[in-house]
């Protein structure tokens, strides 16, 4: 009486296991991808009056809805920056900002609401001939991209030009 009891029951087992292996399990196409694109060129080095600018590697980064192919959020410019001091005078680098601008010349402005971080901070003195080196991640606007607009980025390097001088003055102290 047992063995009708137990066959019935490894029968139920079996088709119950084939038909939940047999229904197809649908994987969830996801909601958000990574695109990267490269620049072109993708390095560039610019020389001006006392400043040599490298940037390679440059790429943008976006995240695009894979149904709609519209792009999520404000895309990134990667790459990596290397400045140089060609003057005969220390450099007091503040700061390098990027503008974007198109093919007729004009600014290709940010979008209302879209993050921007265009500029890189360096606050650091270059002897002549010294250089230094990083990362570039900055924001650019999605307009450059979508509309293909973009003609060329300017930098913009602001810096303090100085023969910088340090004197040394002693006063006669003693903790009393």
């Amino acid at each position: 009486m047992r063995y009708p009891k137990i066959f019935t029951f490894l029968a139920l087992s079996l088709v119950l296991a084939l038909l939940g292996c047999s229904k197809e399990q649908k994987a969830e196409a996801p909601k958000q991808q990574e695109v990267e694109k490269n620049l072109v060129p993708s390095t560039v080095e610019v020389k001006g009056q006392d400043i040599l600018l490298n940037l390679s590697d440059l790429k943008v980064i976006m995240t695009v809805d894979p149904t709609s192919k519209e792009i999520v959020g404000t895309p990134n410019l990667k790459g990596k920056a290397k400045i140089t001091n060609i003057s005969k005078d220390i450099l007091d680098i503040r700061g390098i900002t990027l503008d974007y601008v198109d093919g007729t010349g004009n600014v290709i402005a940010f979008k209302s609401g879209e993050k921007t971080t265009n500029a890189s901070m360096f606050i650091k003195a270059f002897k002549p001939g010294e250089s230094d080196e990083g990362s570039l991640d900055v924001t650019i606007p999605e307009n450059a991209i979508k509309e293909n607009v973009l003609g060329k980025i300017e930098a913009i390097v602001t810096y303090v030009p100085s023969p910088l001088k340090q004197e040394k003055l002693v006063m006669a102290e003693k903790v009393g």
